[in-house]
């Protein structure tokens, strides 16, 4: 349940918060996601860290929203809110260009939450936003009782049938060659950089991963082996 939040810095969030039913893990995707997206030129919407205080949920009235607050005190996830945005229906597509690099974005990241029954796609301005990524890089869910396996997720099919975008005009056709830029973009530096940008309090140690360090080691492994295997993932095998 994310909320509509004004911070001090004037602007307007969505807010999701760290105490909410799947924790802070999707609060990481989100992050990874999102940067990721805005790297190779997907419009994600400014995303920051918001800083939610006691005061603001002991002045709540509705009981429930009150929990909520009270368990996700500290930081949190806001997301630039985009007023006057309309939701995807495709009966307005965009370009292939676009279409493409958001399916090779959700791909990548194993982000099986862009469908028709969600396509989490705005419209805003004349661009697609992307919103929503809390889904991708489930891997991460299993760490608790596995250790993290890059092979595995590098290996992890992507099933584009399903994508709101794939039926656009062209998608299919641009896909390696976006691919081909994509991949070059984000280098090995730009993928340590996206992933030290989660702030330390989210990351949740396990037997395996038992401190901050081990855990963006995790996550950068696994991002690494996956671009290393386009064969294996991307729509249409990609490139060797």
């Amino acid at each position: 349940m994310p909320g509509l939040m004004e911070a001090d810095d004037d602007g307007i969030y969505v807010v999701k918060f760290r105490g909410a039913g799947q924790g802070p893990k999707v609060l990481v995707a989100e992050v990874i996601v999102g940067l990721l997206g805005r790297r190779i030129g997907v419009f994600v919407p400014d995303l920051v860290v918001a800083d939610l205080e006691p005061a603001i949920a002991r002045y709540e009235a509705d009981e429930e929203v009150q929990d909520l607050l009270d368990a996700s005190l500290g930081t949190n996830l806001g997301m630039d809110f985009l007023p006057g945005s309309f939701g995807y229906d495709g009966a307005r597509q965009p370009s292939a260009d676009v279409a493409a690099a958001i399916v090779w974005l959700d791909a990548f990241t194993a982000n099986v939450d862009r469908t028709w029954h969600n396509p989490n796609l705005l419209w805003w301005h004349d661009r697609l936003a992307a919103i929503d990524h809390g889904a991708a890089l489930y891997f991460h869910h299993s760490w608790p009782s596995r250790a993290p396996s890059p092979e595995r997720f590098a290996a992890q099919r992507f099933d584009v049938d399903r994508h709101v975008l794939w039926g656009v005009p062209g998608v299919a056709d641009r896909l390696a060659a976006r691919h081909e830029e994509f991949a070059a973009t984000l280098t090995p530096e730009v993928l340590t950089e996206v992933v030290d940008s989660v702030p330390a309090d989210w990351l949740e140690t396990t037997q395996d991963l038992p401190d901050v360090a081990a855990l963006r080691r995790a996550y950068l492994d696994c991002l690494t082996a996956r671009s290393d295997a386009p064969a294996a993932w991307l729509p249409g095998g990609g490139a060797a």
